[in-house]
């Protein structure tokens, strides 16, 4: 089992170094993938997705045992974020797809500047779970937005605000039930976070989700407005 003695740190020498990691597989990415042929990018999307879901499967295996309703609910939109980022780069669906932009490059690329990440530092395997987690997410949105060219449309807008409010309900009326905190819907994480400027619950649930909203319609607008160029007659 491997194991450490210190405790990860925020902003500490192996979050930095998950940083460094991070970056270099985007531009790693996204250099691969303007090179690809379309044959190429198909079997590489497949072998990236499946390590993304083999990666998710021995996460969620770990949590399970024991199981229990605190950490073994696959209800953290990391969990949704992970498997539709699998299943887009294995069939780059452009569904599968847009869900992932949004999701990775705004809220798992929250774990790159405030990680809620109570266990040991590297190499633990709960620190190894999570960054790969996060980062493998963040990479499948990047790789095929700048690497293959995919872009998000106002549909896909429409369709990520929409699941995303399915989920937030479900997962808050589980909460509710339960007495469970998935997503931080019914109570702002213990360590320090984006959501203590907010205010507090519930205010901070409707602010976050219209800043949120507002982010993802500004992330939408160049790539709408460049496609209705390119769509219009000259």
């Amino acid at each position: 089992m491997i194991t450490a003695q210190r405790q990860f740190t925020v902003y500490g020498p192996s979050h930095w170094a998950a940083i460094a990691v991070f970056v270099a597989g985007a531009v790693l990415l996204v250099w691969l993938g303007r090179r690809q042929s379309a044959h190429q990018s198909r079997a590489f999307g497949r072998i990236l997705g499946g390590l993304t879901a083999v990666v998710y499967a021995a996460m969620l295996v770990y949590i399970l045992v024991p199981p229990s309703l605190e950490r073994s609910v696959p209800l953290r939109l990391t969990d949704l974020a992970t498997v539709v980022g699998a299943y887009a780069l294995w069939s780059q669906r452009q569904w599968a797809y847009v869900l992932t932009y949004y999701w990775g490059l705004v809220l798992s690329t929250q774990a790159l500047i405030s990680p809620v990440l109570k266990s040991p530092d590297f190499p633990h395997y709960e620190f190894l779970a999570f960054w790969s987690i996060h980062l493998l997410v963040v990479w499948a949105a990047i790789y095929l937005t700048w690497g293959r060219g995919m872009r998000p449309s106002w549909r896909g807008y429409r369709l990520v605000v929409l699941v995303t409010a399915v989920w937030a309900v479900t997962t808050m009326v589980f909460n509710r039930w339960a007495g469970t905190n998935y997503g931080f819907l019914n109570a702002k994480p213990a360590t320090a976070s984006l959501l203590d400027l907010m205010g507090p619950w519930p205010v901070y649930v409707l602010v976050a989700s219209a800043a949120v909203a507002v982010v993802w319609a500004l992330m939408t607008w160049p790539w709408a407005r460049r496609a209705g160029r390119n769509a219009a007659p000259r």
